[in-house]
């Protein structure tokens, strides 16, 4: 009797071992964290993990199947989840995105997601803005080609984050596509060399009043932004650094606020205070009906940050132009003779 029931036991225990585990072992180590913690998210779910001072980190997550990102304070990776993987994590933040690496049971999936999301950078950091519609049309199709057999071709990953991935996928090229569209309508609609639309009259920071023609005989490059708006204000240390290289050329830096007049959005008081907080250089604007203004209207601005470039005599270089923070910019400036 003593023996069945040690058998029964031996075989409860061993029941026990082969059960899979309803939970993520993630562990990892980060070089030169960011941040004393990291963020596993979802739009359901969110975990946040402590490091440690030498950068390890490790916890279990009770998931769903699925896609989830990855976040040391505002780096970001995207990995894949399911309950009864064991996940070690390898990351170097000076290096994010390229050095994102996993071991471990249902590593596979995680690695493919980040080399997916090294060849979407690679395909995707392309300047299309000088292509025209059938430039656009044969270019996407050849990503949607490449990222397609990419995908499809990885081996030994969850059907799960395969499918996903072509989901994305065809979201991600519409919403690309359709931006550089966007463009390409623009310059068709405000061509090169074309007379620009002006703004006049619009009150100067430093006082007064200010008109494109008072900067006639200089390029001018404007910038339309609002204190609101996060990515406009992540311009500006690249906006200083432009102004500070082509200070004494021959072209104005203009920056035109459209924060609300009625205050629901921004004011004229947070753009005072910030111009002066922030010590914002070159030429400092107010549109006097936010986004309802002539020039905003005339230049078909209904997102920000936009940035015009406009030639000594008044004419349309680009209807838009690179940020500050693009390398393109300067290309686009040595190709003036700037």
């Amino acid at each position: 009797m003593k023996k069945i029931v040690c058998f029964i036991a031996v075989l409860a225990i061993v029941s026990c071992k082969n059960e899979p585990k309803d939970y993520v072992t993630f562990s990892g180590e980060i070089t030169d964290q960011n941040s004393d913690s990291v963020v596993v998210r979802s739009r359901t779910y969110s975990k946040t993990i402590k490091v440690n001072k030498d950068g390890t980190f490790s916890d279990t997550l009770k998931v769903k199947t699925g896609v989830y990102s990855f976040f040391d304070g505002a780096e970001q990776t995207s990995i894949f989840l399911k309950n009864g993987y064991d996940i070690n994590m390898t990351l170097d933040t000076k290096m994010f995105d390229e050095t994102a690496k996993y071991t471990g049971i249902g590593a596979e999936s995680s690695n493919f997601l980040a080399a997916k999301g090294l060849l979407e950078e690679k395909l995707f950091d392309q300047d299309f803005s000088s292509l025209d519609r059938n430039g656009l049309n044969t270019t996407f199709d050849k990503i949607k080609t490449d990222l397609t057999e990419f995908i499809n071709s990885s081996k030994n990953v969850d059907s799960t984050a395969i499918n996903t991935s072509l989901k994305s996928l065809e979201r991600s090229l519409v919403g690309n596509k359709n931006y550089y569209l966007g463009i390409v309508t623009l310059k068709e609609s405000l061509p090169k060399g074309s007379k620009s639309p002006t703004f006049d009259n619009y009150e100067n920071h430093k006082g007064g009043t200010t008109s494109l023609s008072d900067l006639k005989g200089k390029y001018v490059y404007v910038d339309v932004w609002a204190t609101w708006c996060g990515p406009c204000k992540r311009e500006i240390p690249f906006l200083k650094e432009v102004e500070k290289k082509y200070h004494g050329k021959n072209i104005e830096f203009v920056s035109i606020s459209v924060d609300n007049i009625d205050g629901k959005r921004g004011s004229h008081e947070k753009w005072v205070k910030m111009v002066s907080e922030k010590e914002l250089g070159g030429i400092q604007l107010f549109a006097p009906k936010d986004f309802q203004s002539e020039f905003v209207q005339n230049y078909k601005i209904n997102g920000i940050p936009r940035f015009i470039l406009i030639d000594p005599n008044g004419n349309i270089v680009t209807p838009s132009a690179p940020r500050p923070s693009d390398e393109a910019l300067i290309k686009l400036f040595d190709q003036e003779n700037i």
